[in-house]
Parts: C-alpha cells; structure tokens; sequence
C-alpha cells in the first residue's frame, strides 16, 4: 500500500513543497499539518470580515497583505469607481471568497457571501437575506449582476439616479437581496436600491444618536438656497443658514460656497422633533468684535461700507462682522433730512465718526455730519446779536417759525416777534412755508444750537422815532395814565410810554426847547387828543392824579432797551 502523506499521492502535500523554496528544520509532517489547518480554516471564512494592508497597486489589481501565506487580491476598478483613492498602506476590511489560479485569494470588500449553488440561492431568497454580488454589464432595462448565477437587477431598483451612475456601477461589488427567483428557468431578479435606503436609514440612525450640540463636524455642501446650504455630514443633512456662515453681511450663499465643496461647521442646535441640525461655520473663527476695542475709540474717524439702510439709520460695515449704525439724526447738521436713503445707498463707501463703542453688546453708534465740520461752531461770530439775516421759512411750529439761515443753522422767531401791529395766533396765518424772510438776530446759544430772532423789530416804532428826536433835559408835555404813590406812567404820544417821577423839583429848570414844545404843536395835540383837559399851567396847582396833562423833564432815553423816564417839573 502507498504511503498517503507521500508528495506523489497528496497534492496538498505538493503545495507545500512548492510553497516552501528553502530548506527547512522543521519536519515534514509538521509542515503538512500547518498547510491543512491553514487551508481548511480559511476556506471557510468567507463571510467574515477581516484587516487586511494594501502593499501594491498594478495596473488593474490592488494587492493586499491579510496574514496568510499568500496575498489577497481586489479588482482597482472597485477603487476607481467608488472615486476611492488606494495606496501602499492603506487598511481595509475584506473577506475571502477563494482562490485564483495565481493562487491569490480572491477579497471581498463586503461582509456578505456570494451564494455558491441554487439551493443556498433558494435559502437566500425564502429567507430575505442580504447577498454579495458584482454587477457586470448594462443590459436592457437595466443591470446584469453576478451572485453565483447570472441575475437580473432593473434600473428602477439599481438605486442609480440616472444612466451616467448605472454605468459607474459596473465592475462594482453590490449589497442586494433577491426578489425573483425561477429555478427551472433560471431566472433571478435582484433589488439593490431596497438595501441602499435600507442602510442609509440605519446609518442616519446611528450617526444621529452619536452628533452633539457644540461638535465640529466635517461634510460636502448638497444644495444651495436663497436662505442658506445643506450639508451632508456623514448620511445627515444640517443646515447653514445664510447668517451663520460669515461674519461678514452675506448676500448670497453662493457667493461663499459651491456643491460639492467641503467644509467643516459647527453643530448649533439639533431638534430632536424634527431631527434638523444648524451648523455654522463663522462660529469656528474668532469673533471680529474681540479686537474692537483695541483697534477703534470715540471720536475716531473711519471708512466704513453702507450695508443696509432701514427707516430710522444705516448700518456701515468697518470690518467683516462689525458694523456701527448712524441714526437718522447724525446724517446732517439740516433738518431736511427726512429719509436715511436721501443721504447714504447700500453700497457706498462712506467716513464716519466713531460716537460710542458698547463691546458688552456689540453695538457702536457713528456719526455722519460730524466729519462735515459743525456748522454751529461759528454761529456766533456769523450771527451776532442785533444784526440783520435772510432766508427761507423750513417749518412751523405752534409757538413760532424756523429760518434757515445756512446749512445746518436755523434761527426761531417767535409768534410774538413777527408784527409789533396787531396780534398773531399762529405763524402760519401771515407767513407760508419757503418764504424769504429778514430778521434781526436777539440772541445765540451755540450750546443749546438756539438762534432767536424778531421781524417786528426790524420795523420801526413811534417809540424809536421819538427817542431818535429827544434829549436829555428836553421838557415835554404827557398825559398821567397810571399814579403808584411817586411814581407813575406817562403817555406822550400814540403808543409812546415813559416812567415818570412825581415829585416836584425844588427849582424846576426852563429851556426854549420846553416852552416851544408846551405853547405850540404838543400842547395842541394833547388838548383836542385828550378833549380839551386843563393846561399844564392850570394842572401845576391841581394833585397829581391820572388823567392830568403835566410837564415833564426827560431824564434818560435808552434806546435799546426803549426806555424813556421822566420828571415831574
């Protein structure tokens, strides 16, 4: 009888030999032993997955160290299509499906196995399992898949979105399950798509319960809205809103981002209600308002970008994500300005002044016509006290009227300064809005930014013809209106009063002047003015009572204040 563990009657035996090109020490039934073991284990192993090292990468194969006597092998188009590089070094998990003729063992990237006869297809599909299989053609009406038999898999369930993705799964190895199965006329039909969403659900699943708020995660942007991105991270979707990718004013999200760009973002906020997740990716940059306070002070000066313009101010960009606001009452030194938009349009590059910086609340106000130069600081050297102005009516208000007197300086007459004739309610009854008007100036609060001014003394008075006329010491005629004890008001003409000491002087003074006023035009006028009273002659032995015409000797005439005193002569 023939020994059986002789290399002629054993090809494992032969396998060994031609395996081992070195002389050995170790027995030969040692080393056929080893082989048998090896051989029968790893045979079996088919379906599961094990590490394995890529140590070269030829024209059409991936070669790949996983610990045997020999190495494994993978197809590189599995590779390219998937769009995967592979390198010497590069691990992966695969399972052995056999043996080549090259006696490399034929790799497996999936943990499934490929059915090997109709009966384990027959238990594949009564039991719904999950198959290995390589597509290996486009055919009519969709793929052909090899899973141990040649099967069919159309395109509506290839998972493929169009043609051009049908295509790329050739040479592919696929995860499907069987639909059809004819034994008789060998017909198999396959379903890879119900596996895809099948393992996408699973995987959303898990990577859901497995983000946190506060990560930093890494994805591929999807699609772009008007209001932001999707990102895919890992089989979930996320949005970044539109304000959350910048700290600068974004106005487009694809001004900043394009499909299929890679990004890494934040995880903001996930609903677990609705399973939405916000990412930001300005959140990973430092904040722009952190160096604010070092960079800017008031009472600075700088150039800013009008960002948006709303109803009371506009906002101006000074730096990627700081922006200061000029209210509406710091455009221009003029009233006029009614509308933000009648100064500033989004856009312009406009200088500023810094009024205040709140870092707390990231909040700066600026100002617009403070680099204008302030109209006021000269009012008072422009506008002095008792001189004269034009200009146009601006508005009305109950009390009064403003005119413009420059740009940005407005005087205030008065309702009662408008006419010394008659009495005026309202400003609006005698003057229009836009009416050019001349003033006098009464008074200038640059601190207050106050300008007052009269019209109705820009007119002259029968008080300031008189007092142009008279002197000092003149002795004139008046009628007594009014008597307090030694003091009392004197009418010396239409609308002229005067105050007026009552005591006789102990030596009352006479001058040509006095006796030509009293015999002649005055006392004439007085006495039918006042029908036919005593004369001051005859009133001189009468007291002093109102109603008298007396003589009286001028003692000041203040023609700024329009004041006139007398004395009782």
């Amino acid at each position: 009888m023939s020994n059986p563990n002789t290399p002629e009657n054993n090809p494992a035996v032969e396998a060994v030999e031609a395996t081992e090109s070195t002389e050995s020490t170790e027995s030969f039934g040692a080393l056929l032993s080893q082989f048998e073991r090896t051989h029968s284990r790893r045979a079996g192993e088919g379906g599961k997955q094990i590490s394995g090292t890529v140590v070269a990468v030829t024209v059409d194969s991936v070669i790949v160290d996983i610990g045997f006597k020999s190495e494994g092998i993978l197809p590189l188009a599995l590779f390219e299509g998937a769009g995967e590089k592979v390198e010497p070094g590069t691990k992966l998990l695969v399972s052995v499906k056999g043996r080549n003729e090259e006696g490399y063992y034929e790799l497996s990237r999936l943990r499934e196995a490929q059915p090997k006869d109709w009966t384990a297809l027959e238990q594949a599909f009564a039991d719904k399992a999950i198959i290995a299989g390589t597509v290996t053609a486009v055919v009519k009406g969709g793929l052909s898949v090899d899973v141990g038999v040649r099967a069919f898999m159309p395109g509506s369930r290839s998972g493929a979105r169009d043609a051009a993705e049908m295509e790329k799964l050739v040479g592919q190895e696929i995860r499907c399950r069987i639909i059809k199965l004819d034994a008789t006329d060998e017909d198999v039909v396959v379903d890879r798509r119900a596996v895809v969403e099948e393992e996408q659900r699973s995987n959303k699943e898990q990577r859901y319960s497995q983000i946190q708020e506060g990560d930093v995660v890494s994805g591929t942007v999807r699609s772009l809205t008007d209001y932001g991105a999707f990102i895919d991270i890992g089989g979930l979707d996320g949005l970044l809103h539109i304000s959350d990718i910048a700290w600068s004013r974004v106005e487009k999200p694809a001004d900043i981002l394009t499909v299929g760009q890679q990004v890494d973002a934040k995880v903001l906020k996930i609903e677990p209600s609705g399973k939405r997740i916000s990412l930001g990716m300005k959140q990973l940059q430092p904040h722009p308002w952190d160096a604010v306070p070092g960079k800017y002070s008031a009472g600075e000066r700088v150039r800013g970008k009008v960002t948006r313009v709303t109803d009371f101010g506009a906002f101006v960009e000074l730096d990627p994500g700081v922006e200061g606001m000029v209210h509406l009452s710091e455009m221009s030194w003029a009233k006029k300005v009614r509308k933000p938009g009648d100064m500033v349009k989004p856009g312009d590059v406009v200088e500023v002044m810094i009024l205040g910086i709140n870092p707390a609340e990231r909040r700066m106000s600026l100002g617009l016509k403070q680099t204008l130069g302030d109209p006021w600081s000269e009012a008072a050297q422009k506008f002095p006290s008792g001189s004269e102005v034009e200009g146009p009516i601006t508005s009305f208000t109950k009390f009064g009227a403003f005119v413009q007197l420059t740009e940005g300086v407005e005087g205030m007459i008065h309702v009662s300064e408008i006419s010394a004739e008659k009495r005026i309610e309202r400003p609006q009854d005698v003057l229009r809005n836009g009416q050019v008007v001349k003033a006098k100036v009464l008074e200038v609060d640059k601190d207050k930014r106050q300008i007052k001014l009269s019209m109705k003394q820009l007119i002259p008075t029968g008080l300031e013809e008189y007092i142009a006329e008279q002197k000092i010491g003149t002795i004139v005629s008046g009628r007594l209106i009014e008597v307090s004890g030694e003091q009392g008001t004197v009418e010396l003409g239409d609308g002229i009063h005067a105050a007026a000491r009552l005591v006789l002087e102990s030596a009352p003074k006479e001058s040509p002047q006095a006796n030509a006023v009293d015999l002649s035009s005055l006392s004439s006028m007085l006495a039918a003015r006042w029908k036919n009273g005593p004369s001051p002659a005859e009133a001189k032995t009468e007291p002093v009572r109102a109603g008298q015409v007396r003589s009286f000797r001028i003692t000041m005439l203040d023609r700024g204040a329009r004041k006139i005193r007398l004395q009782l002569v």
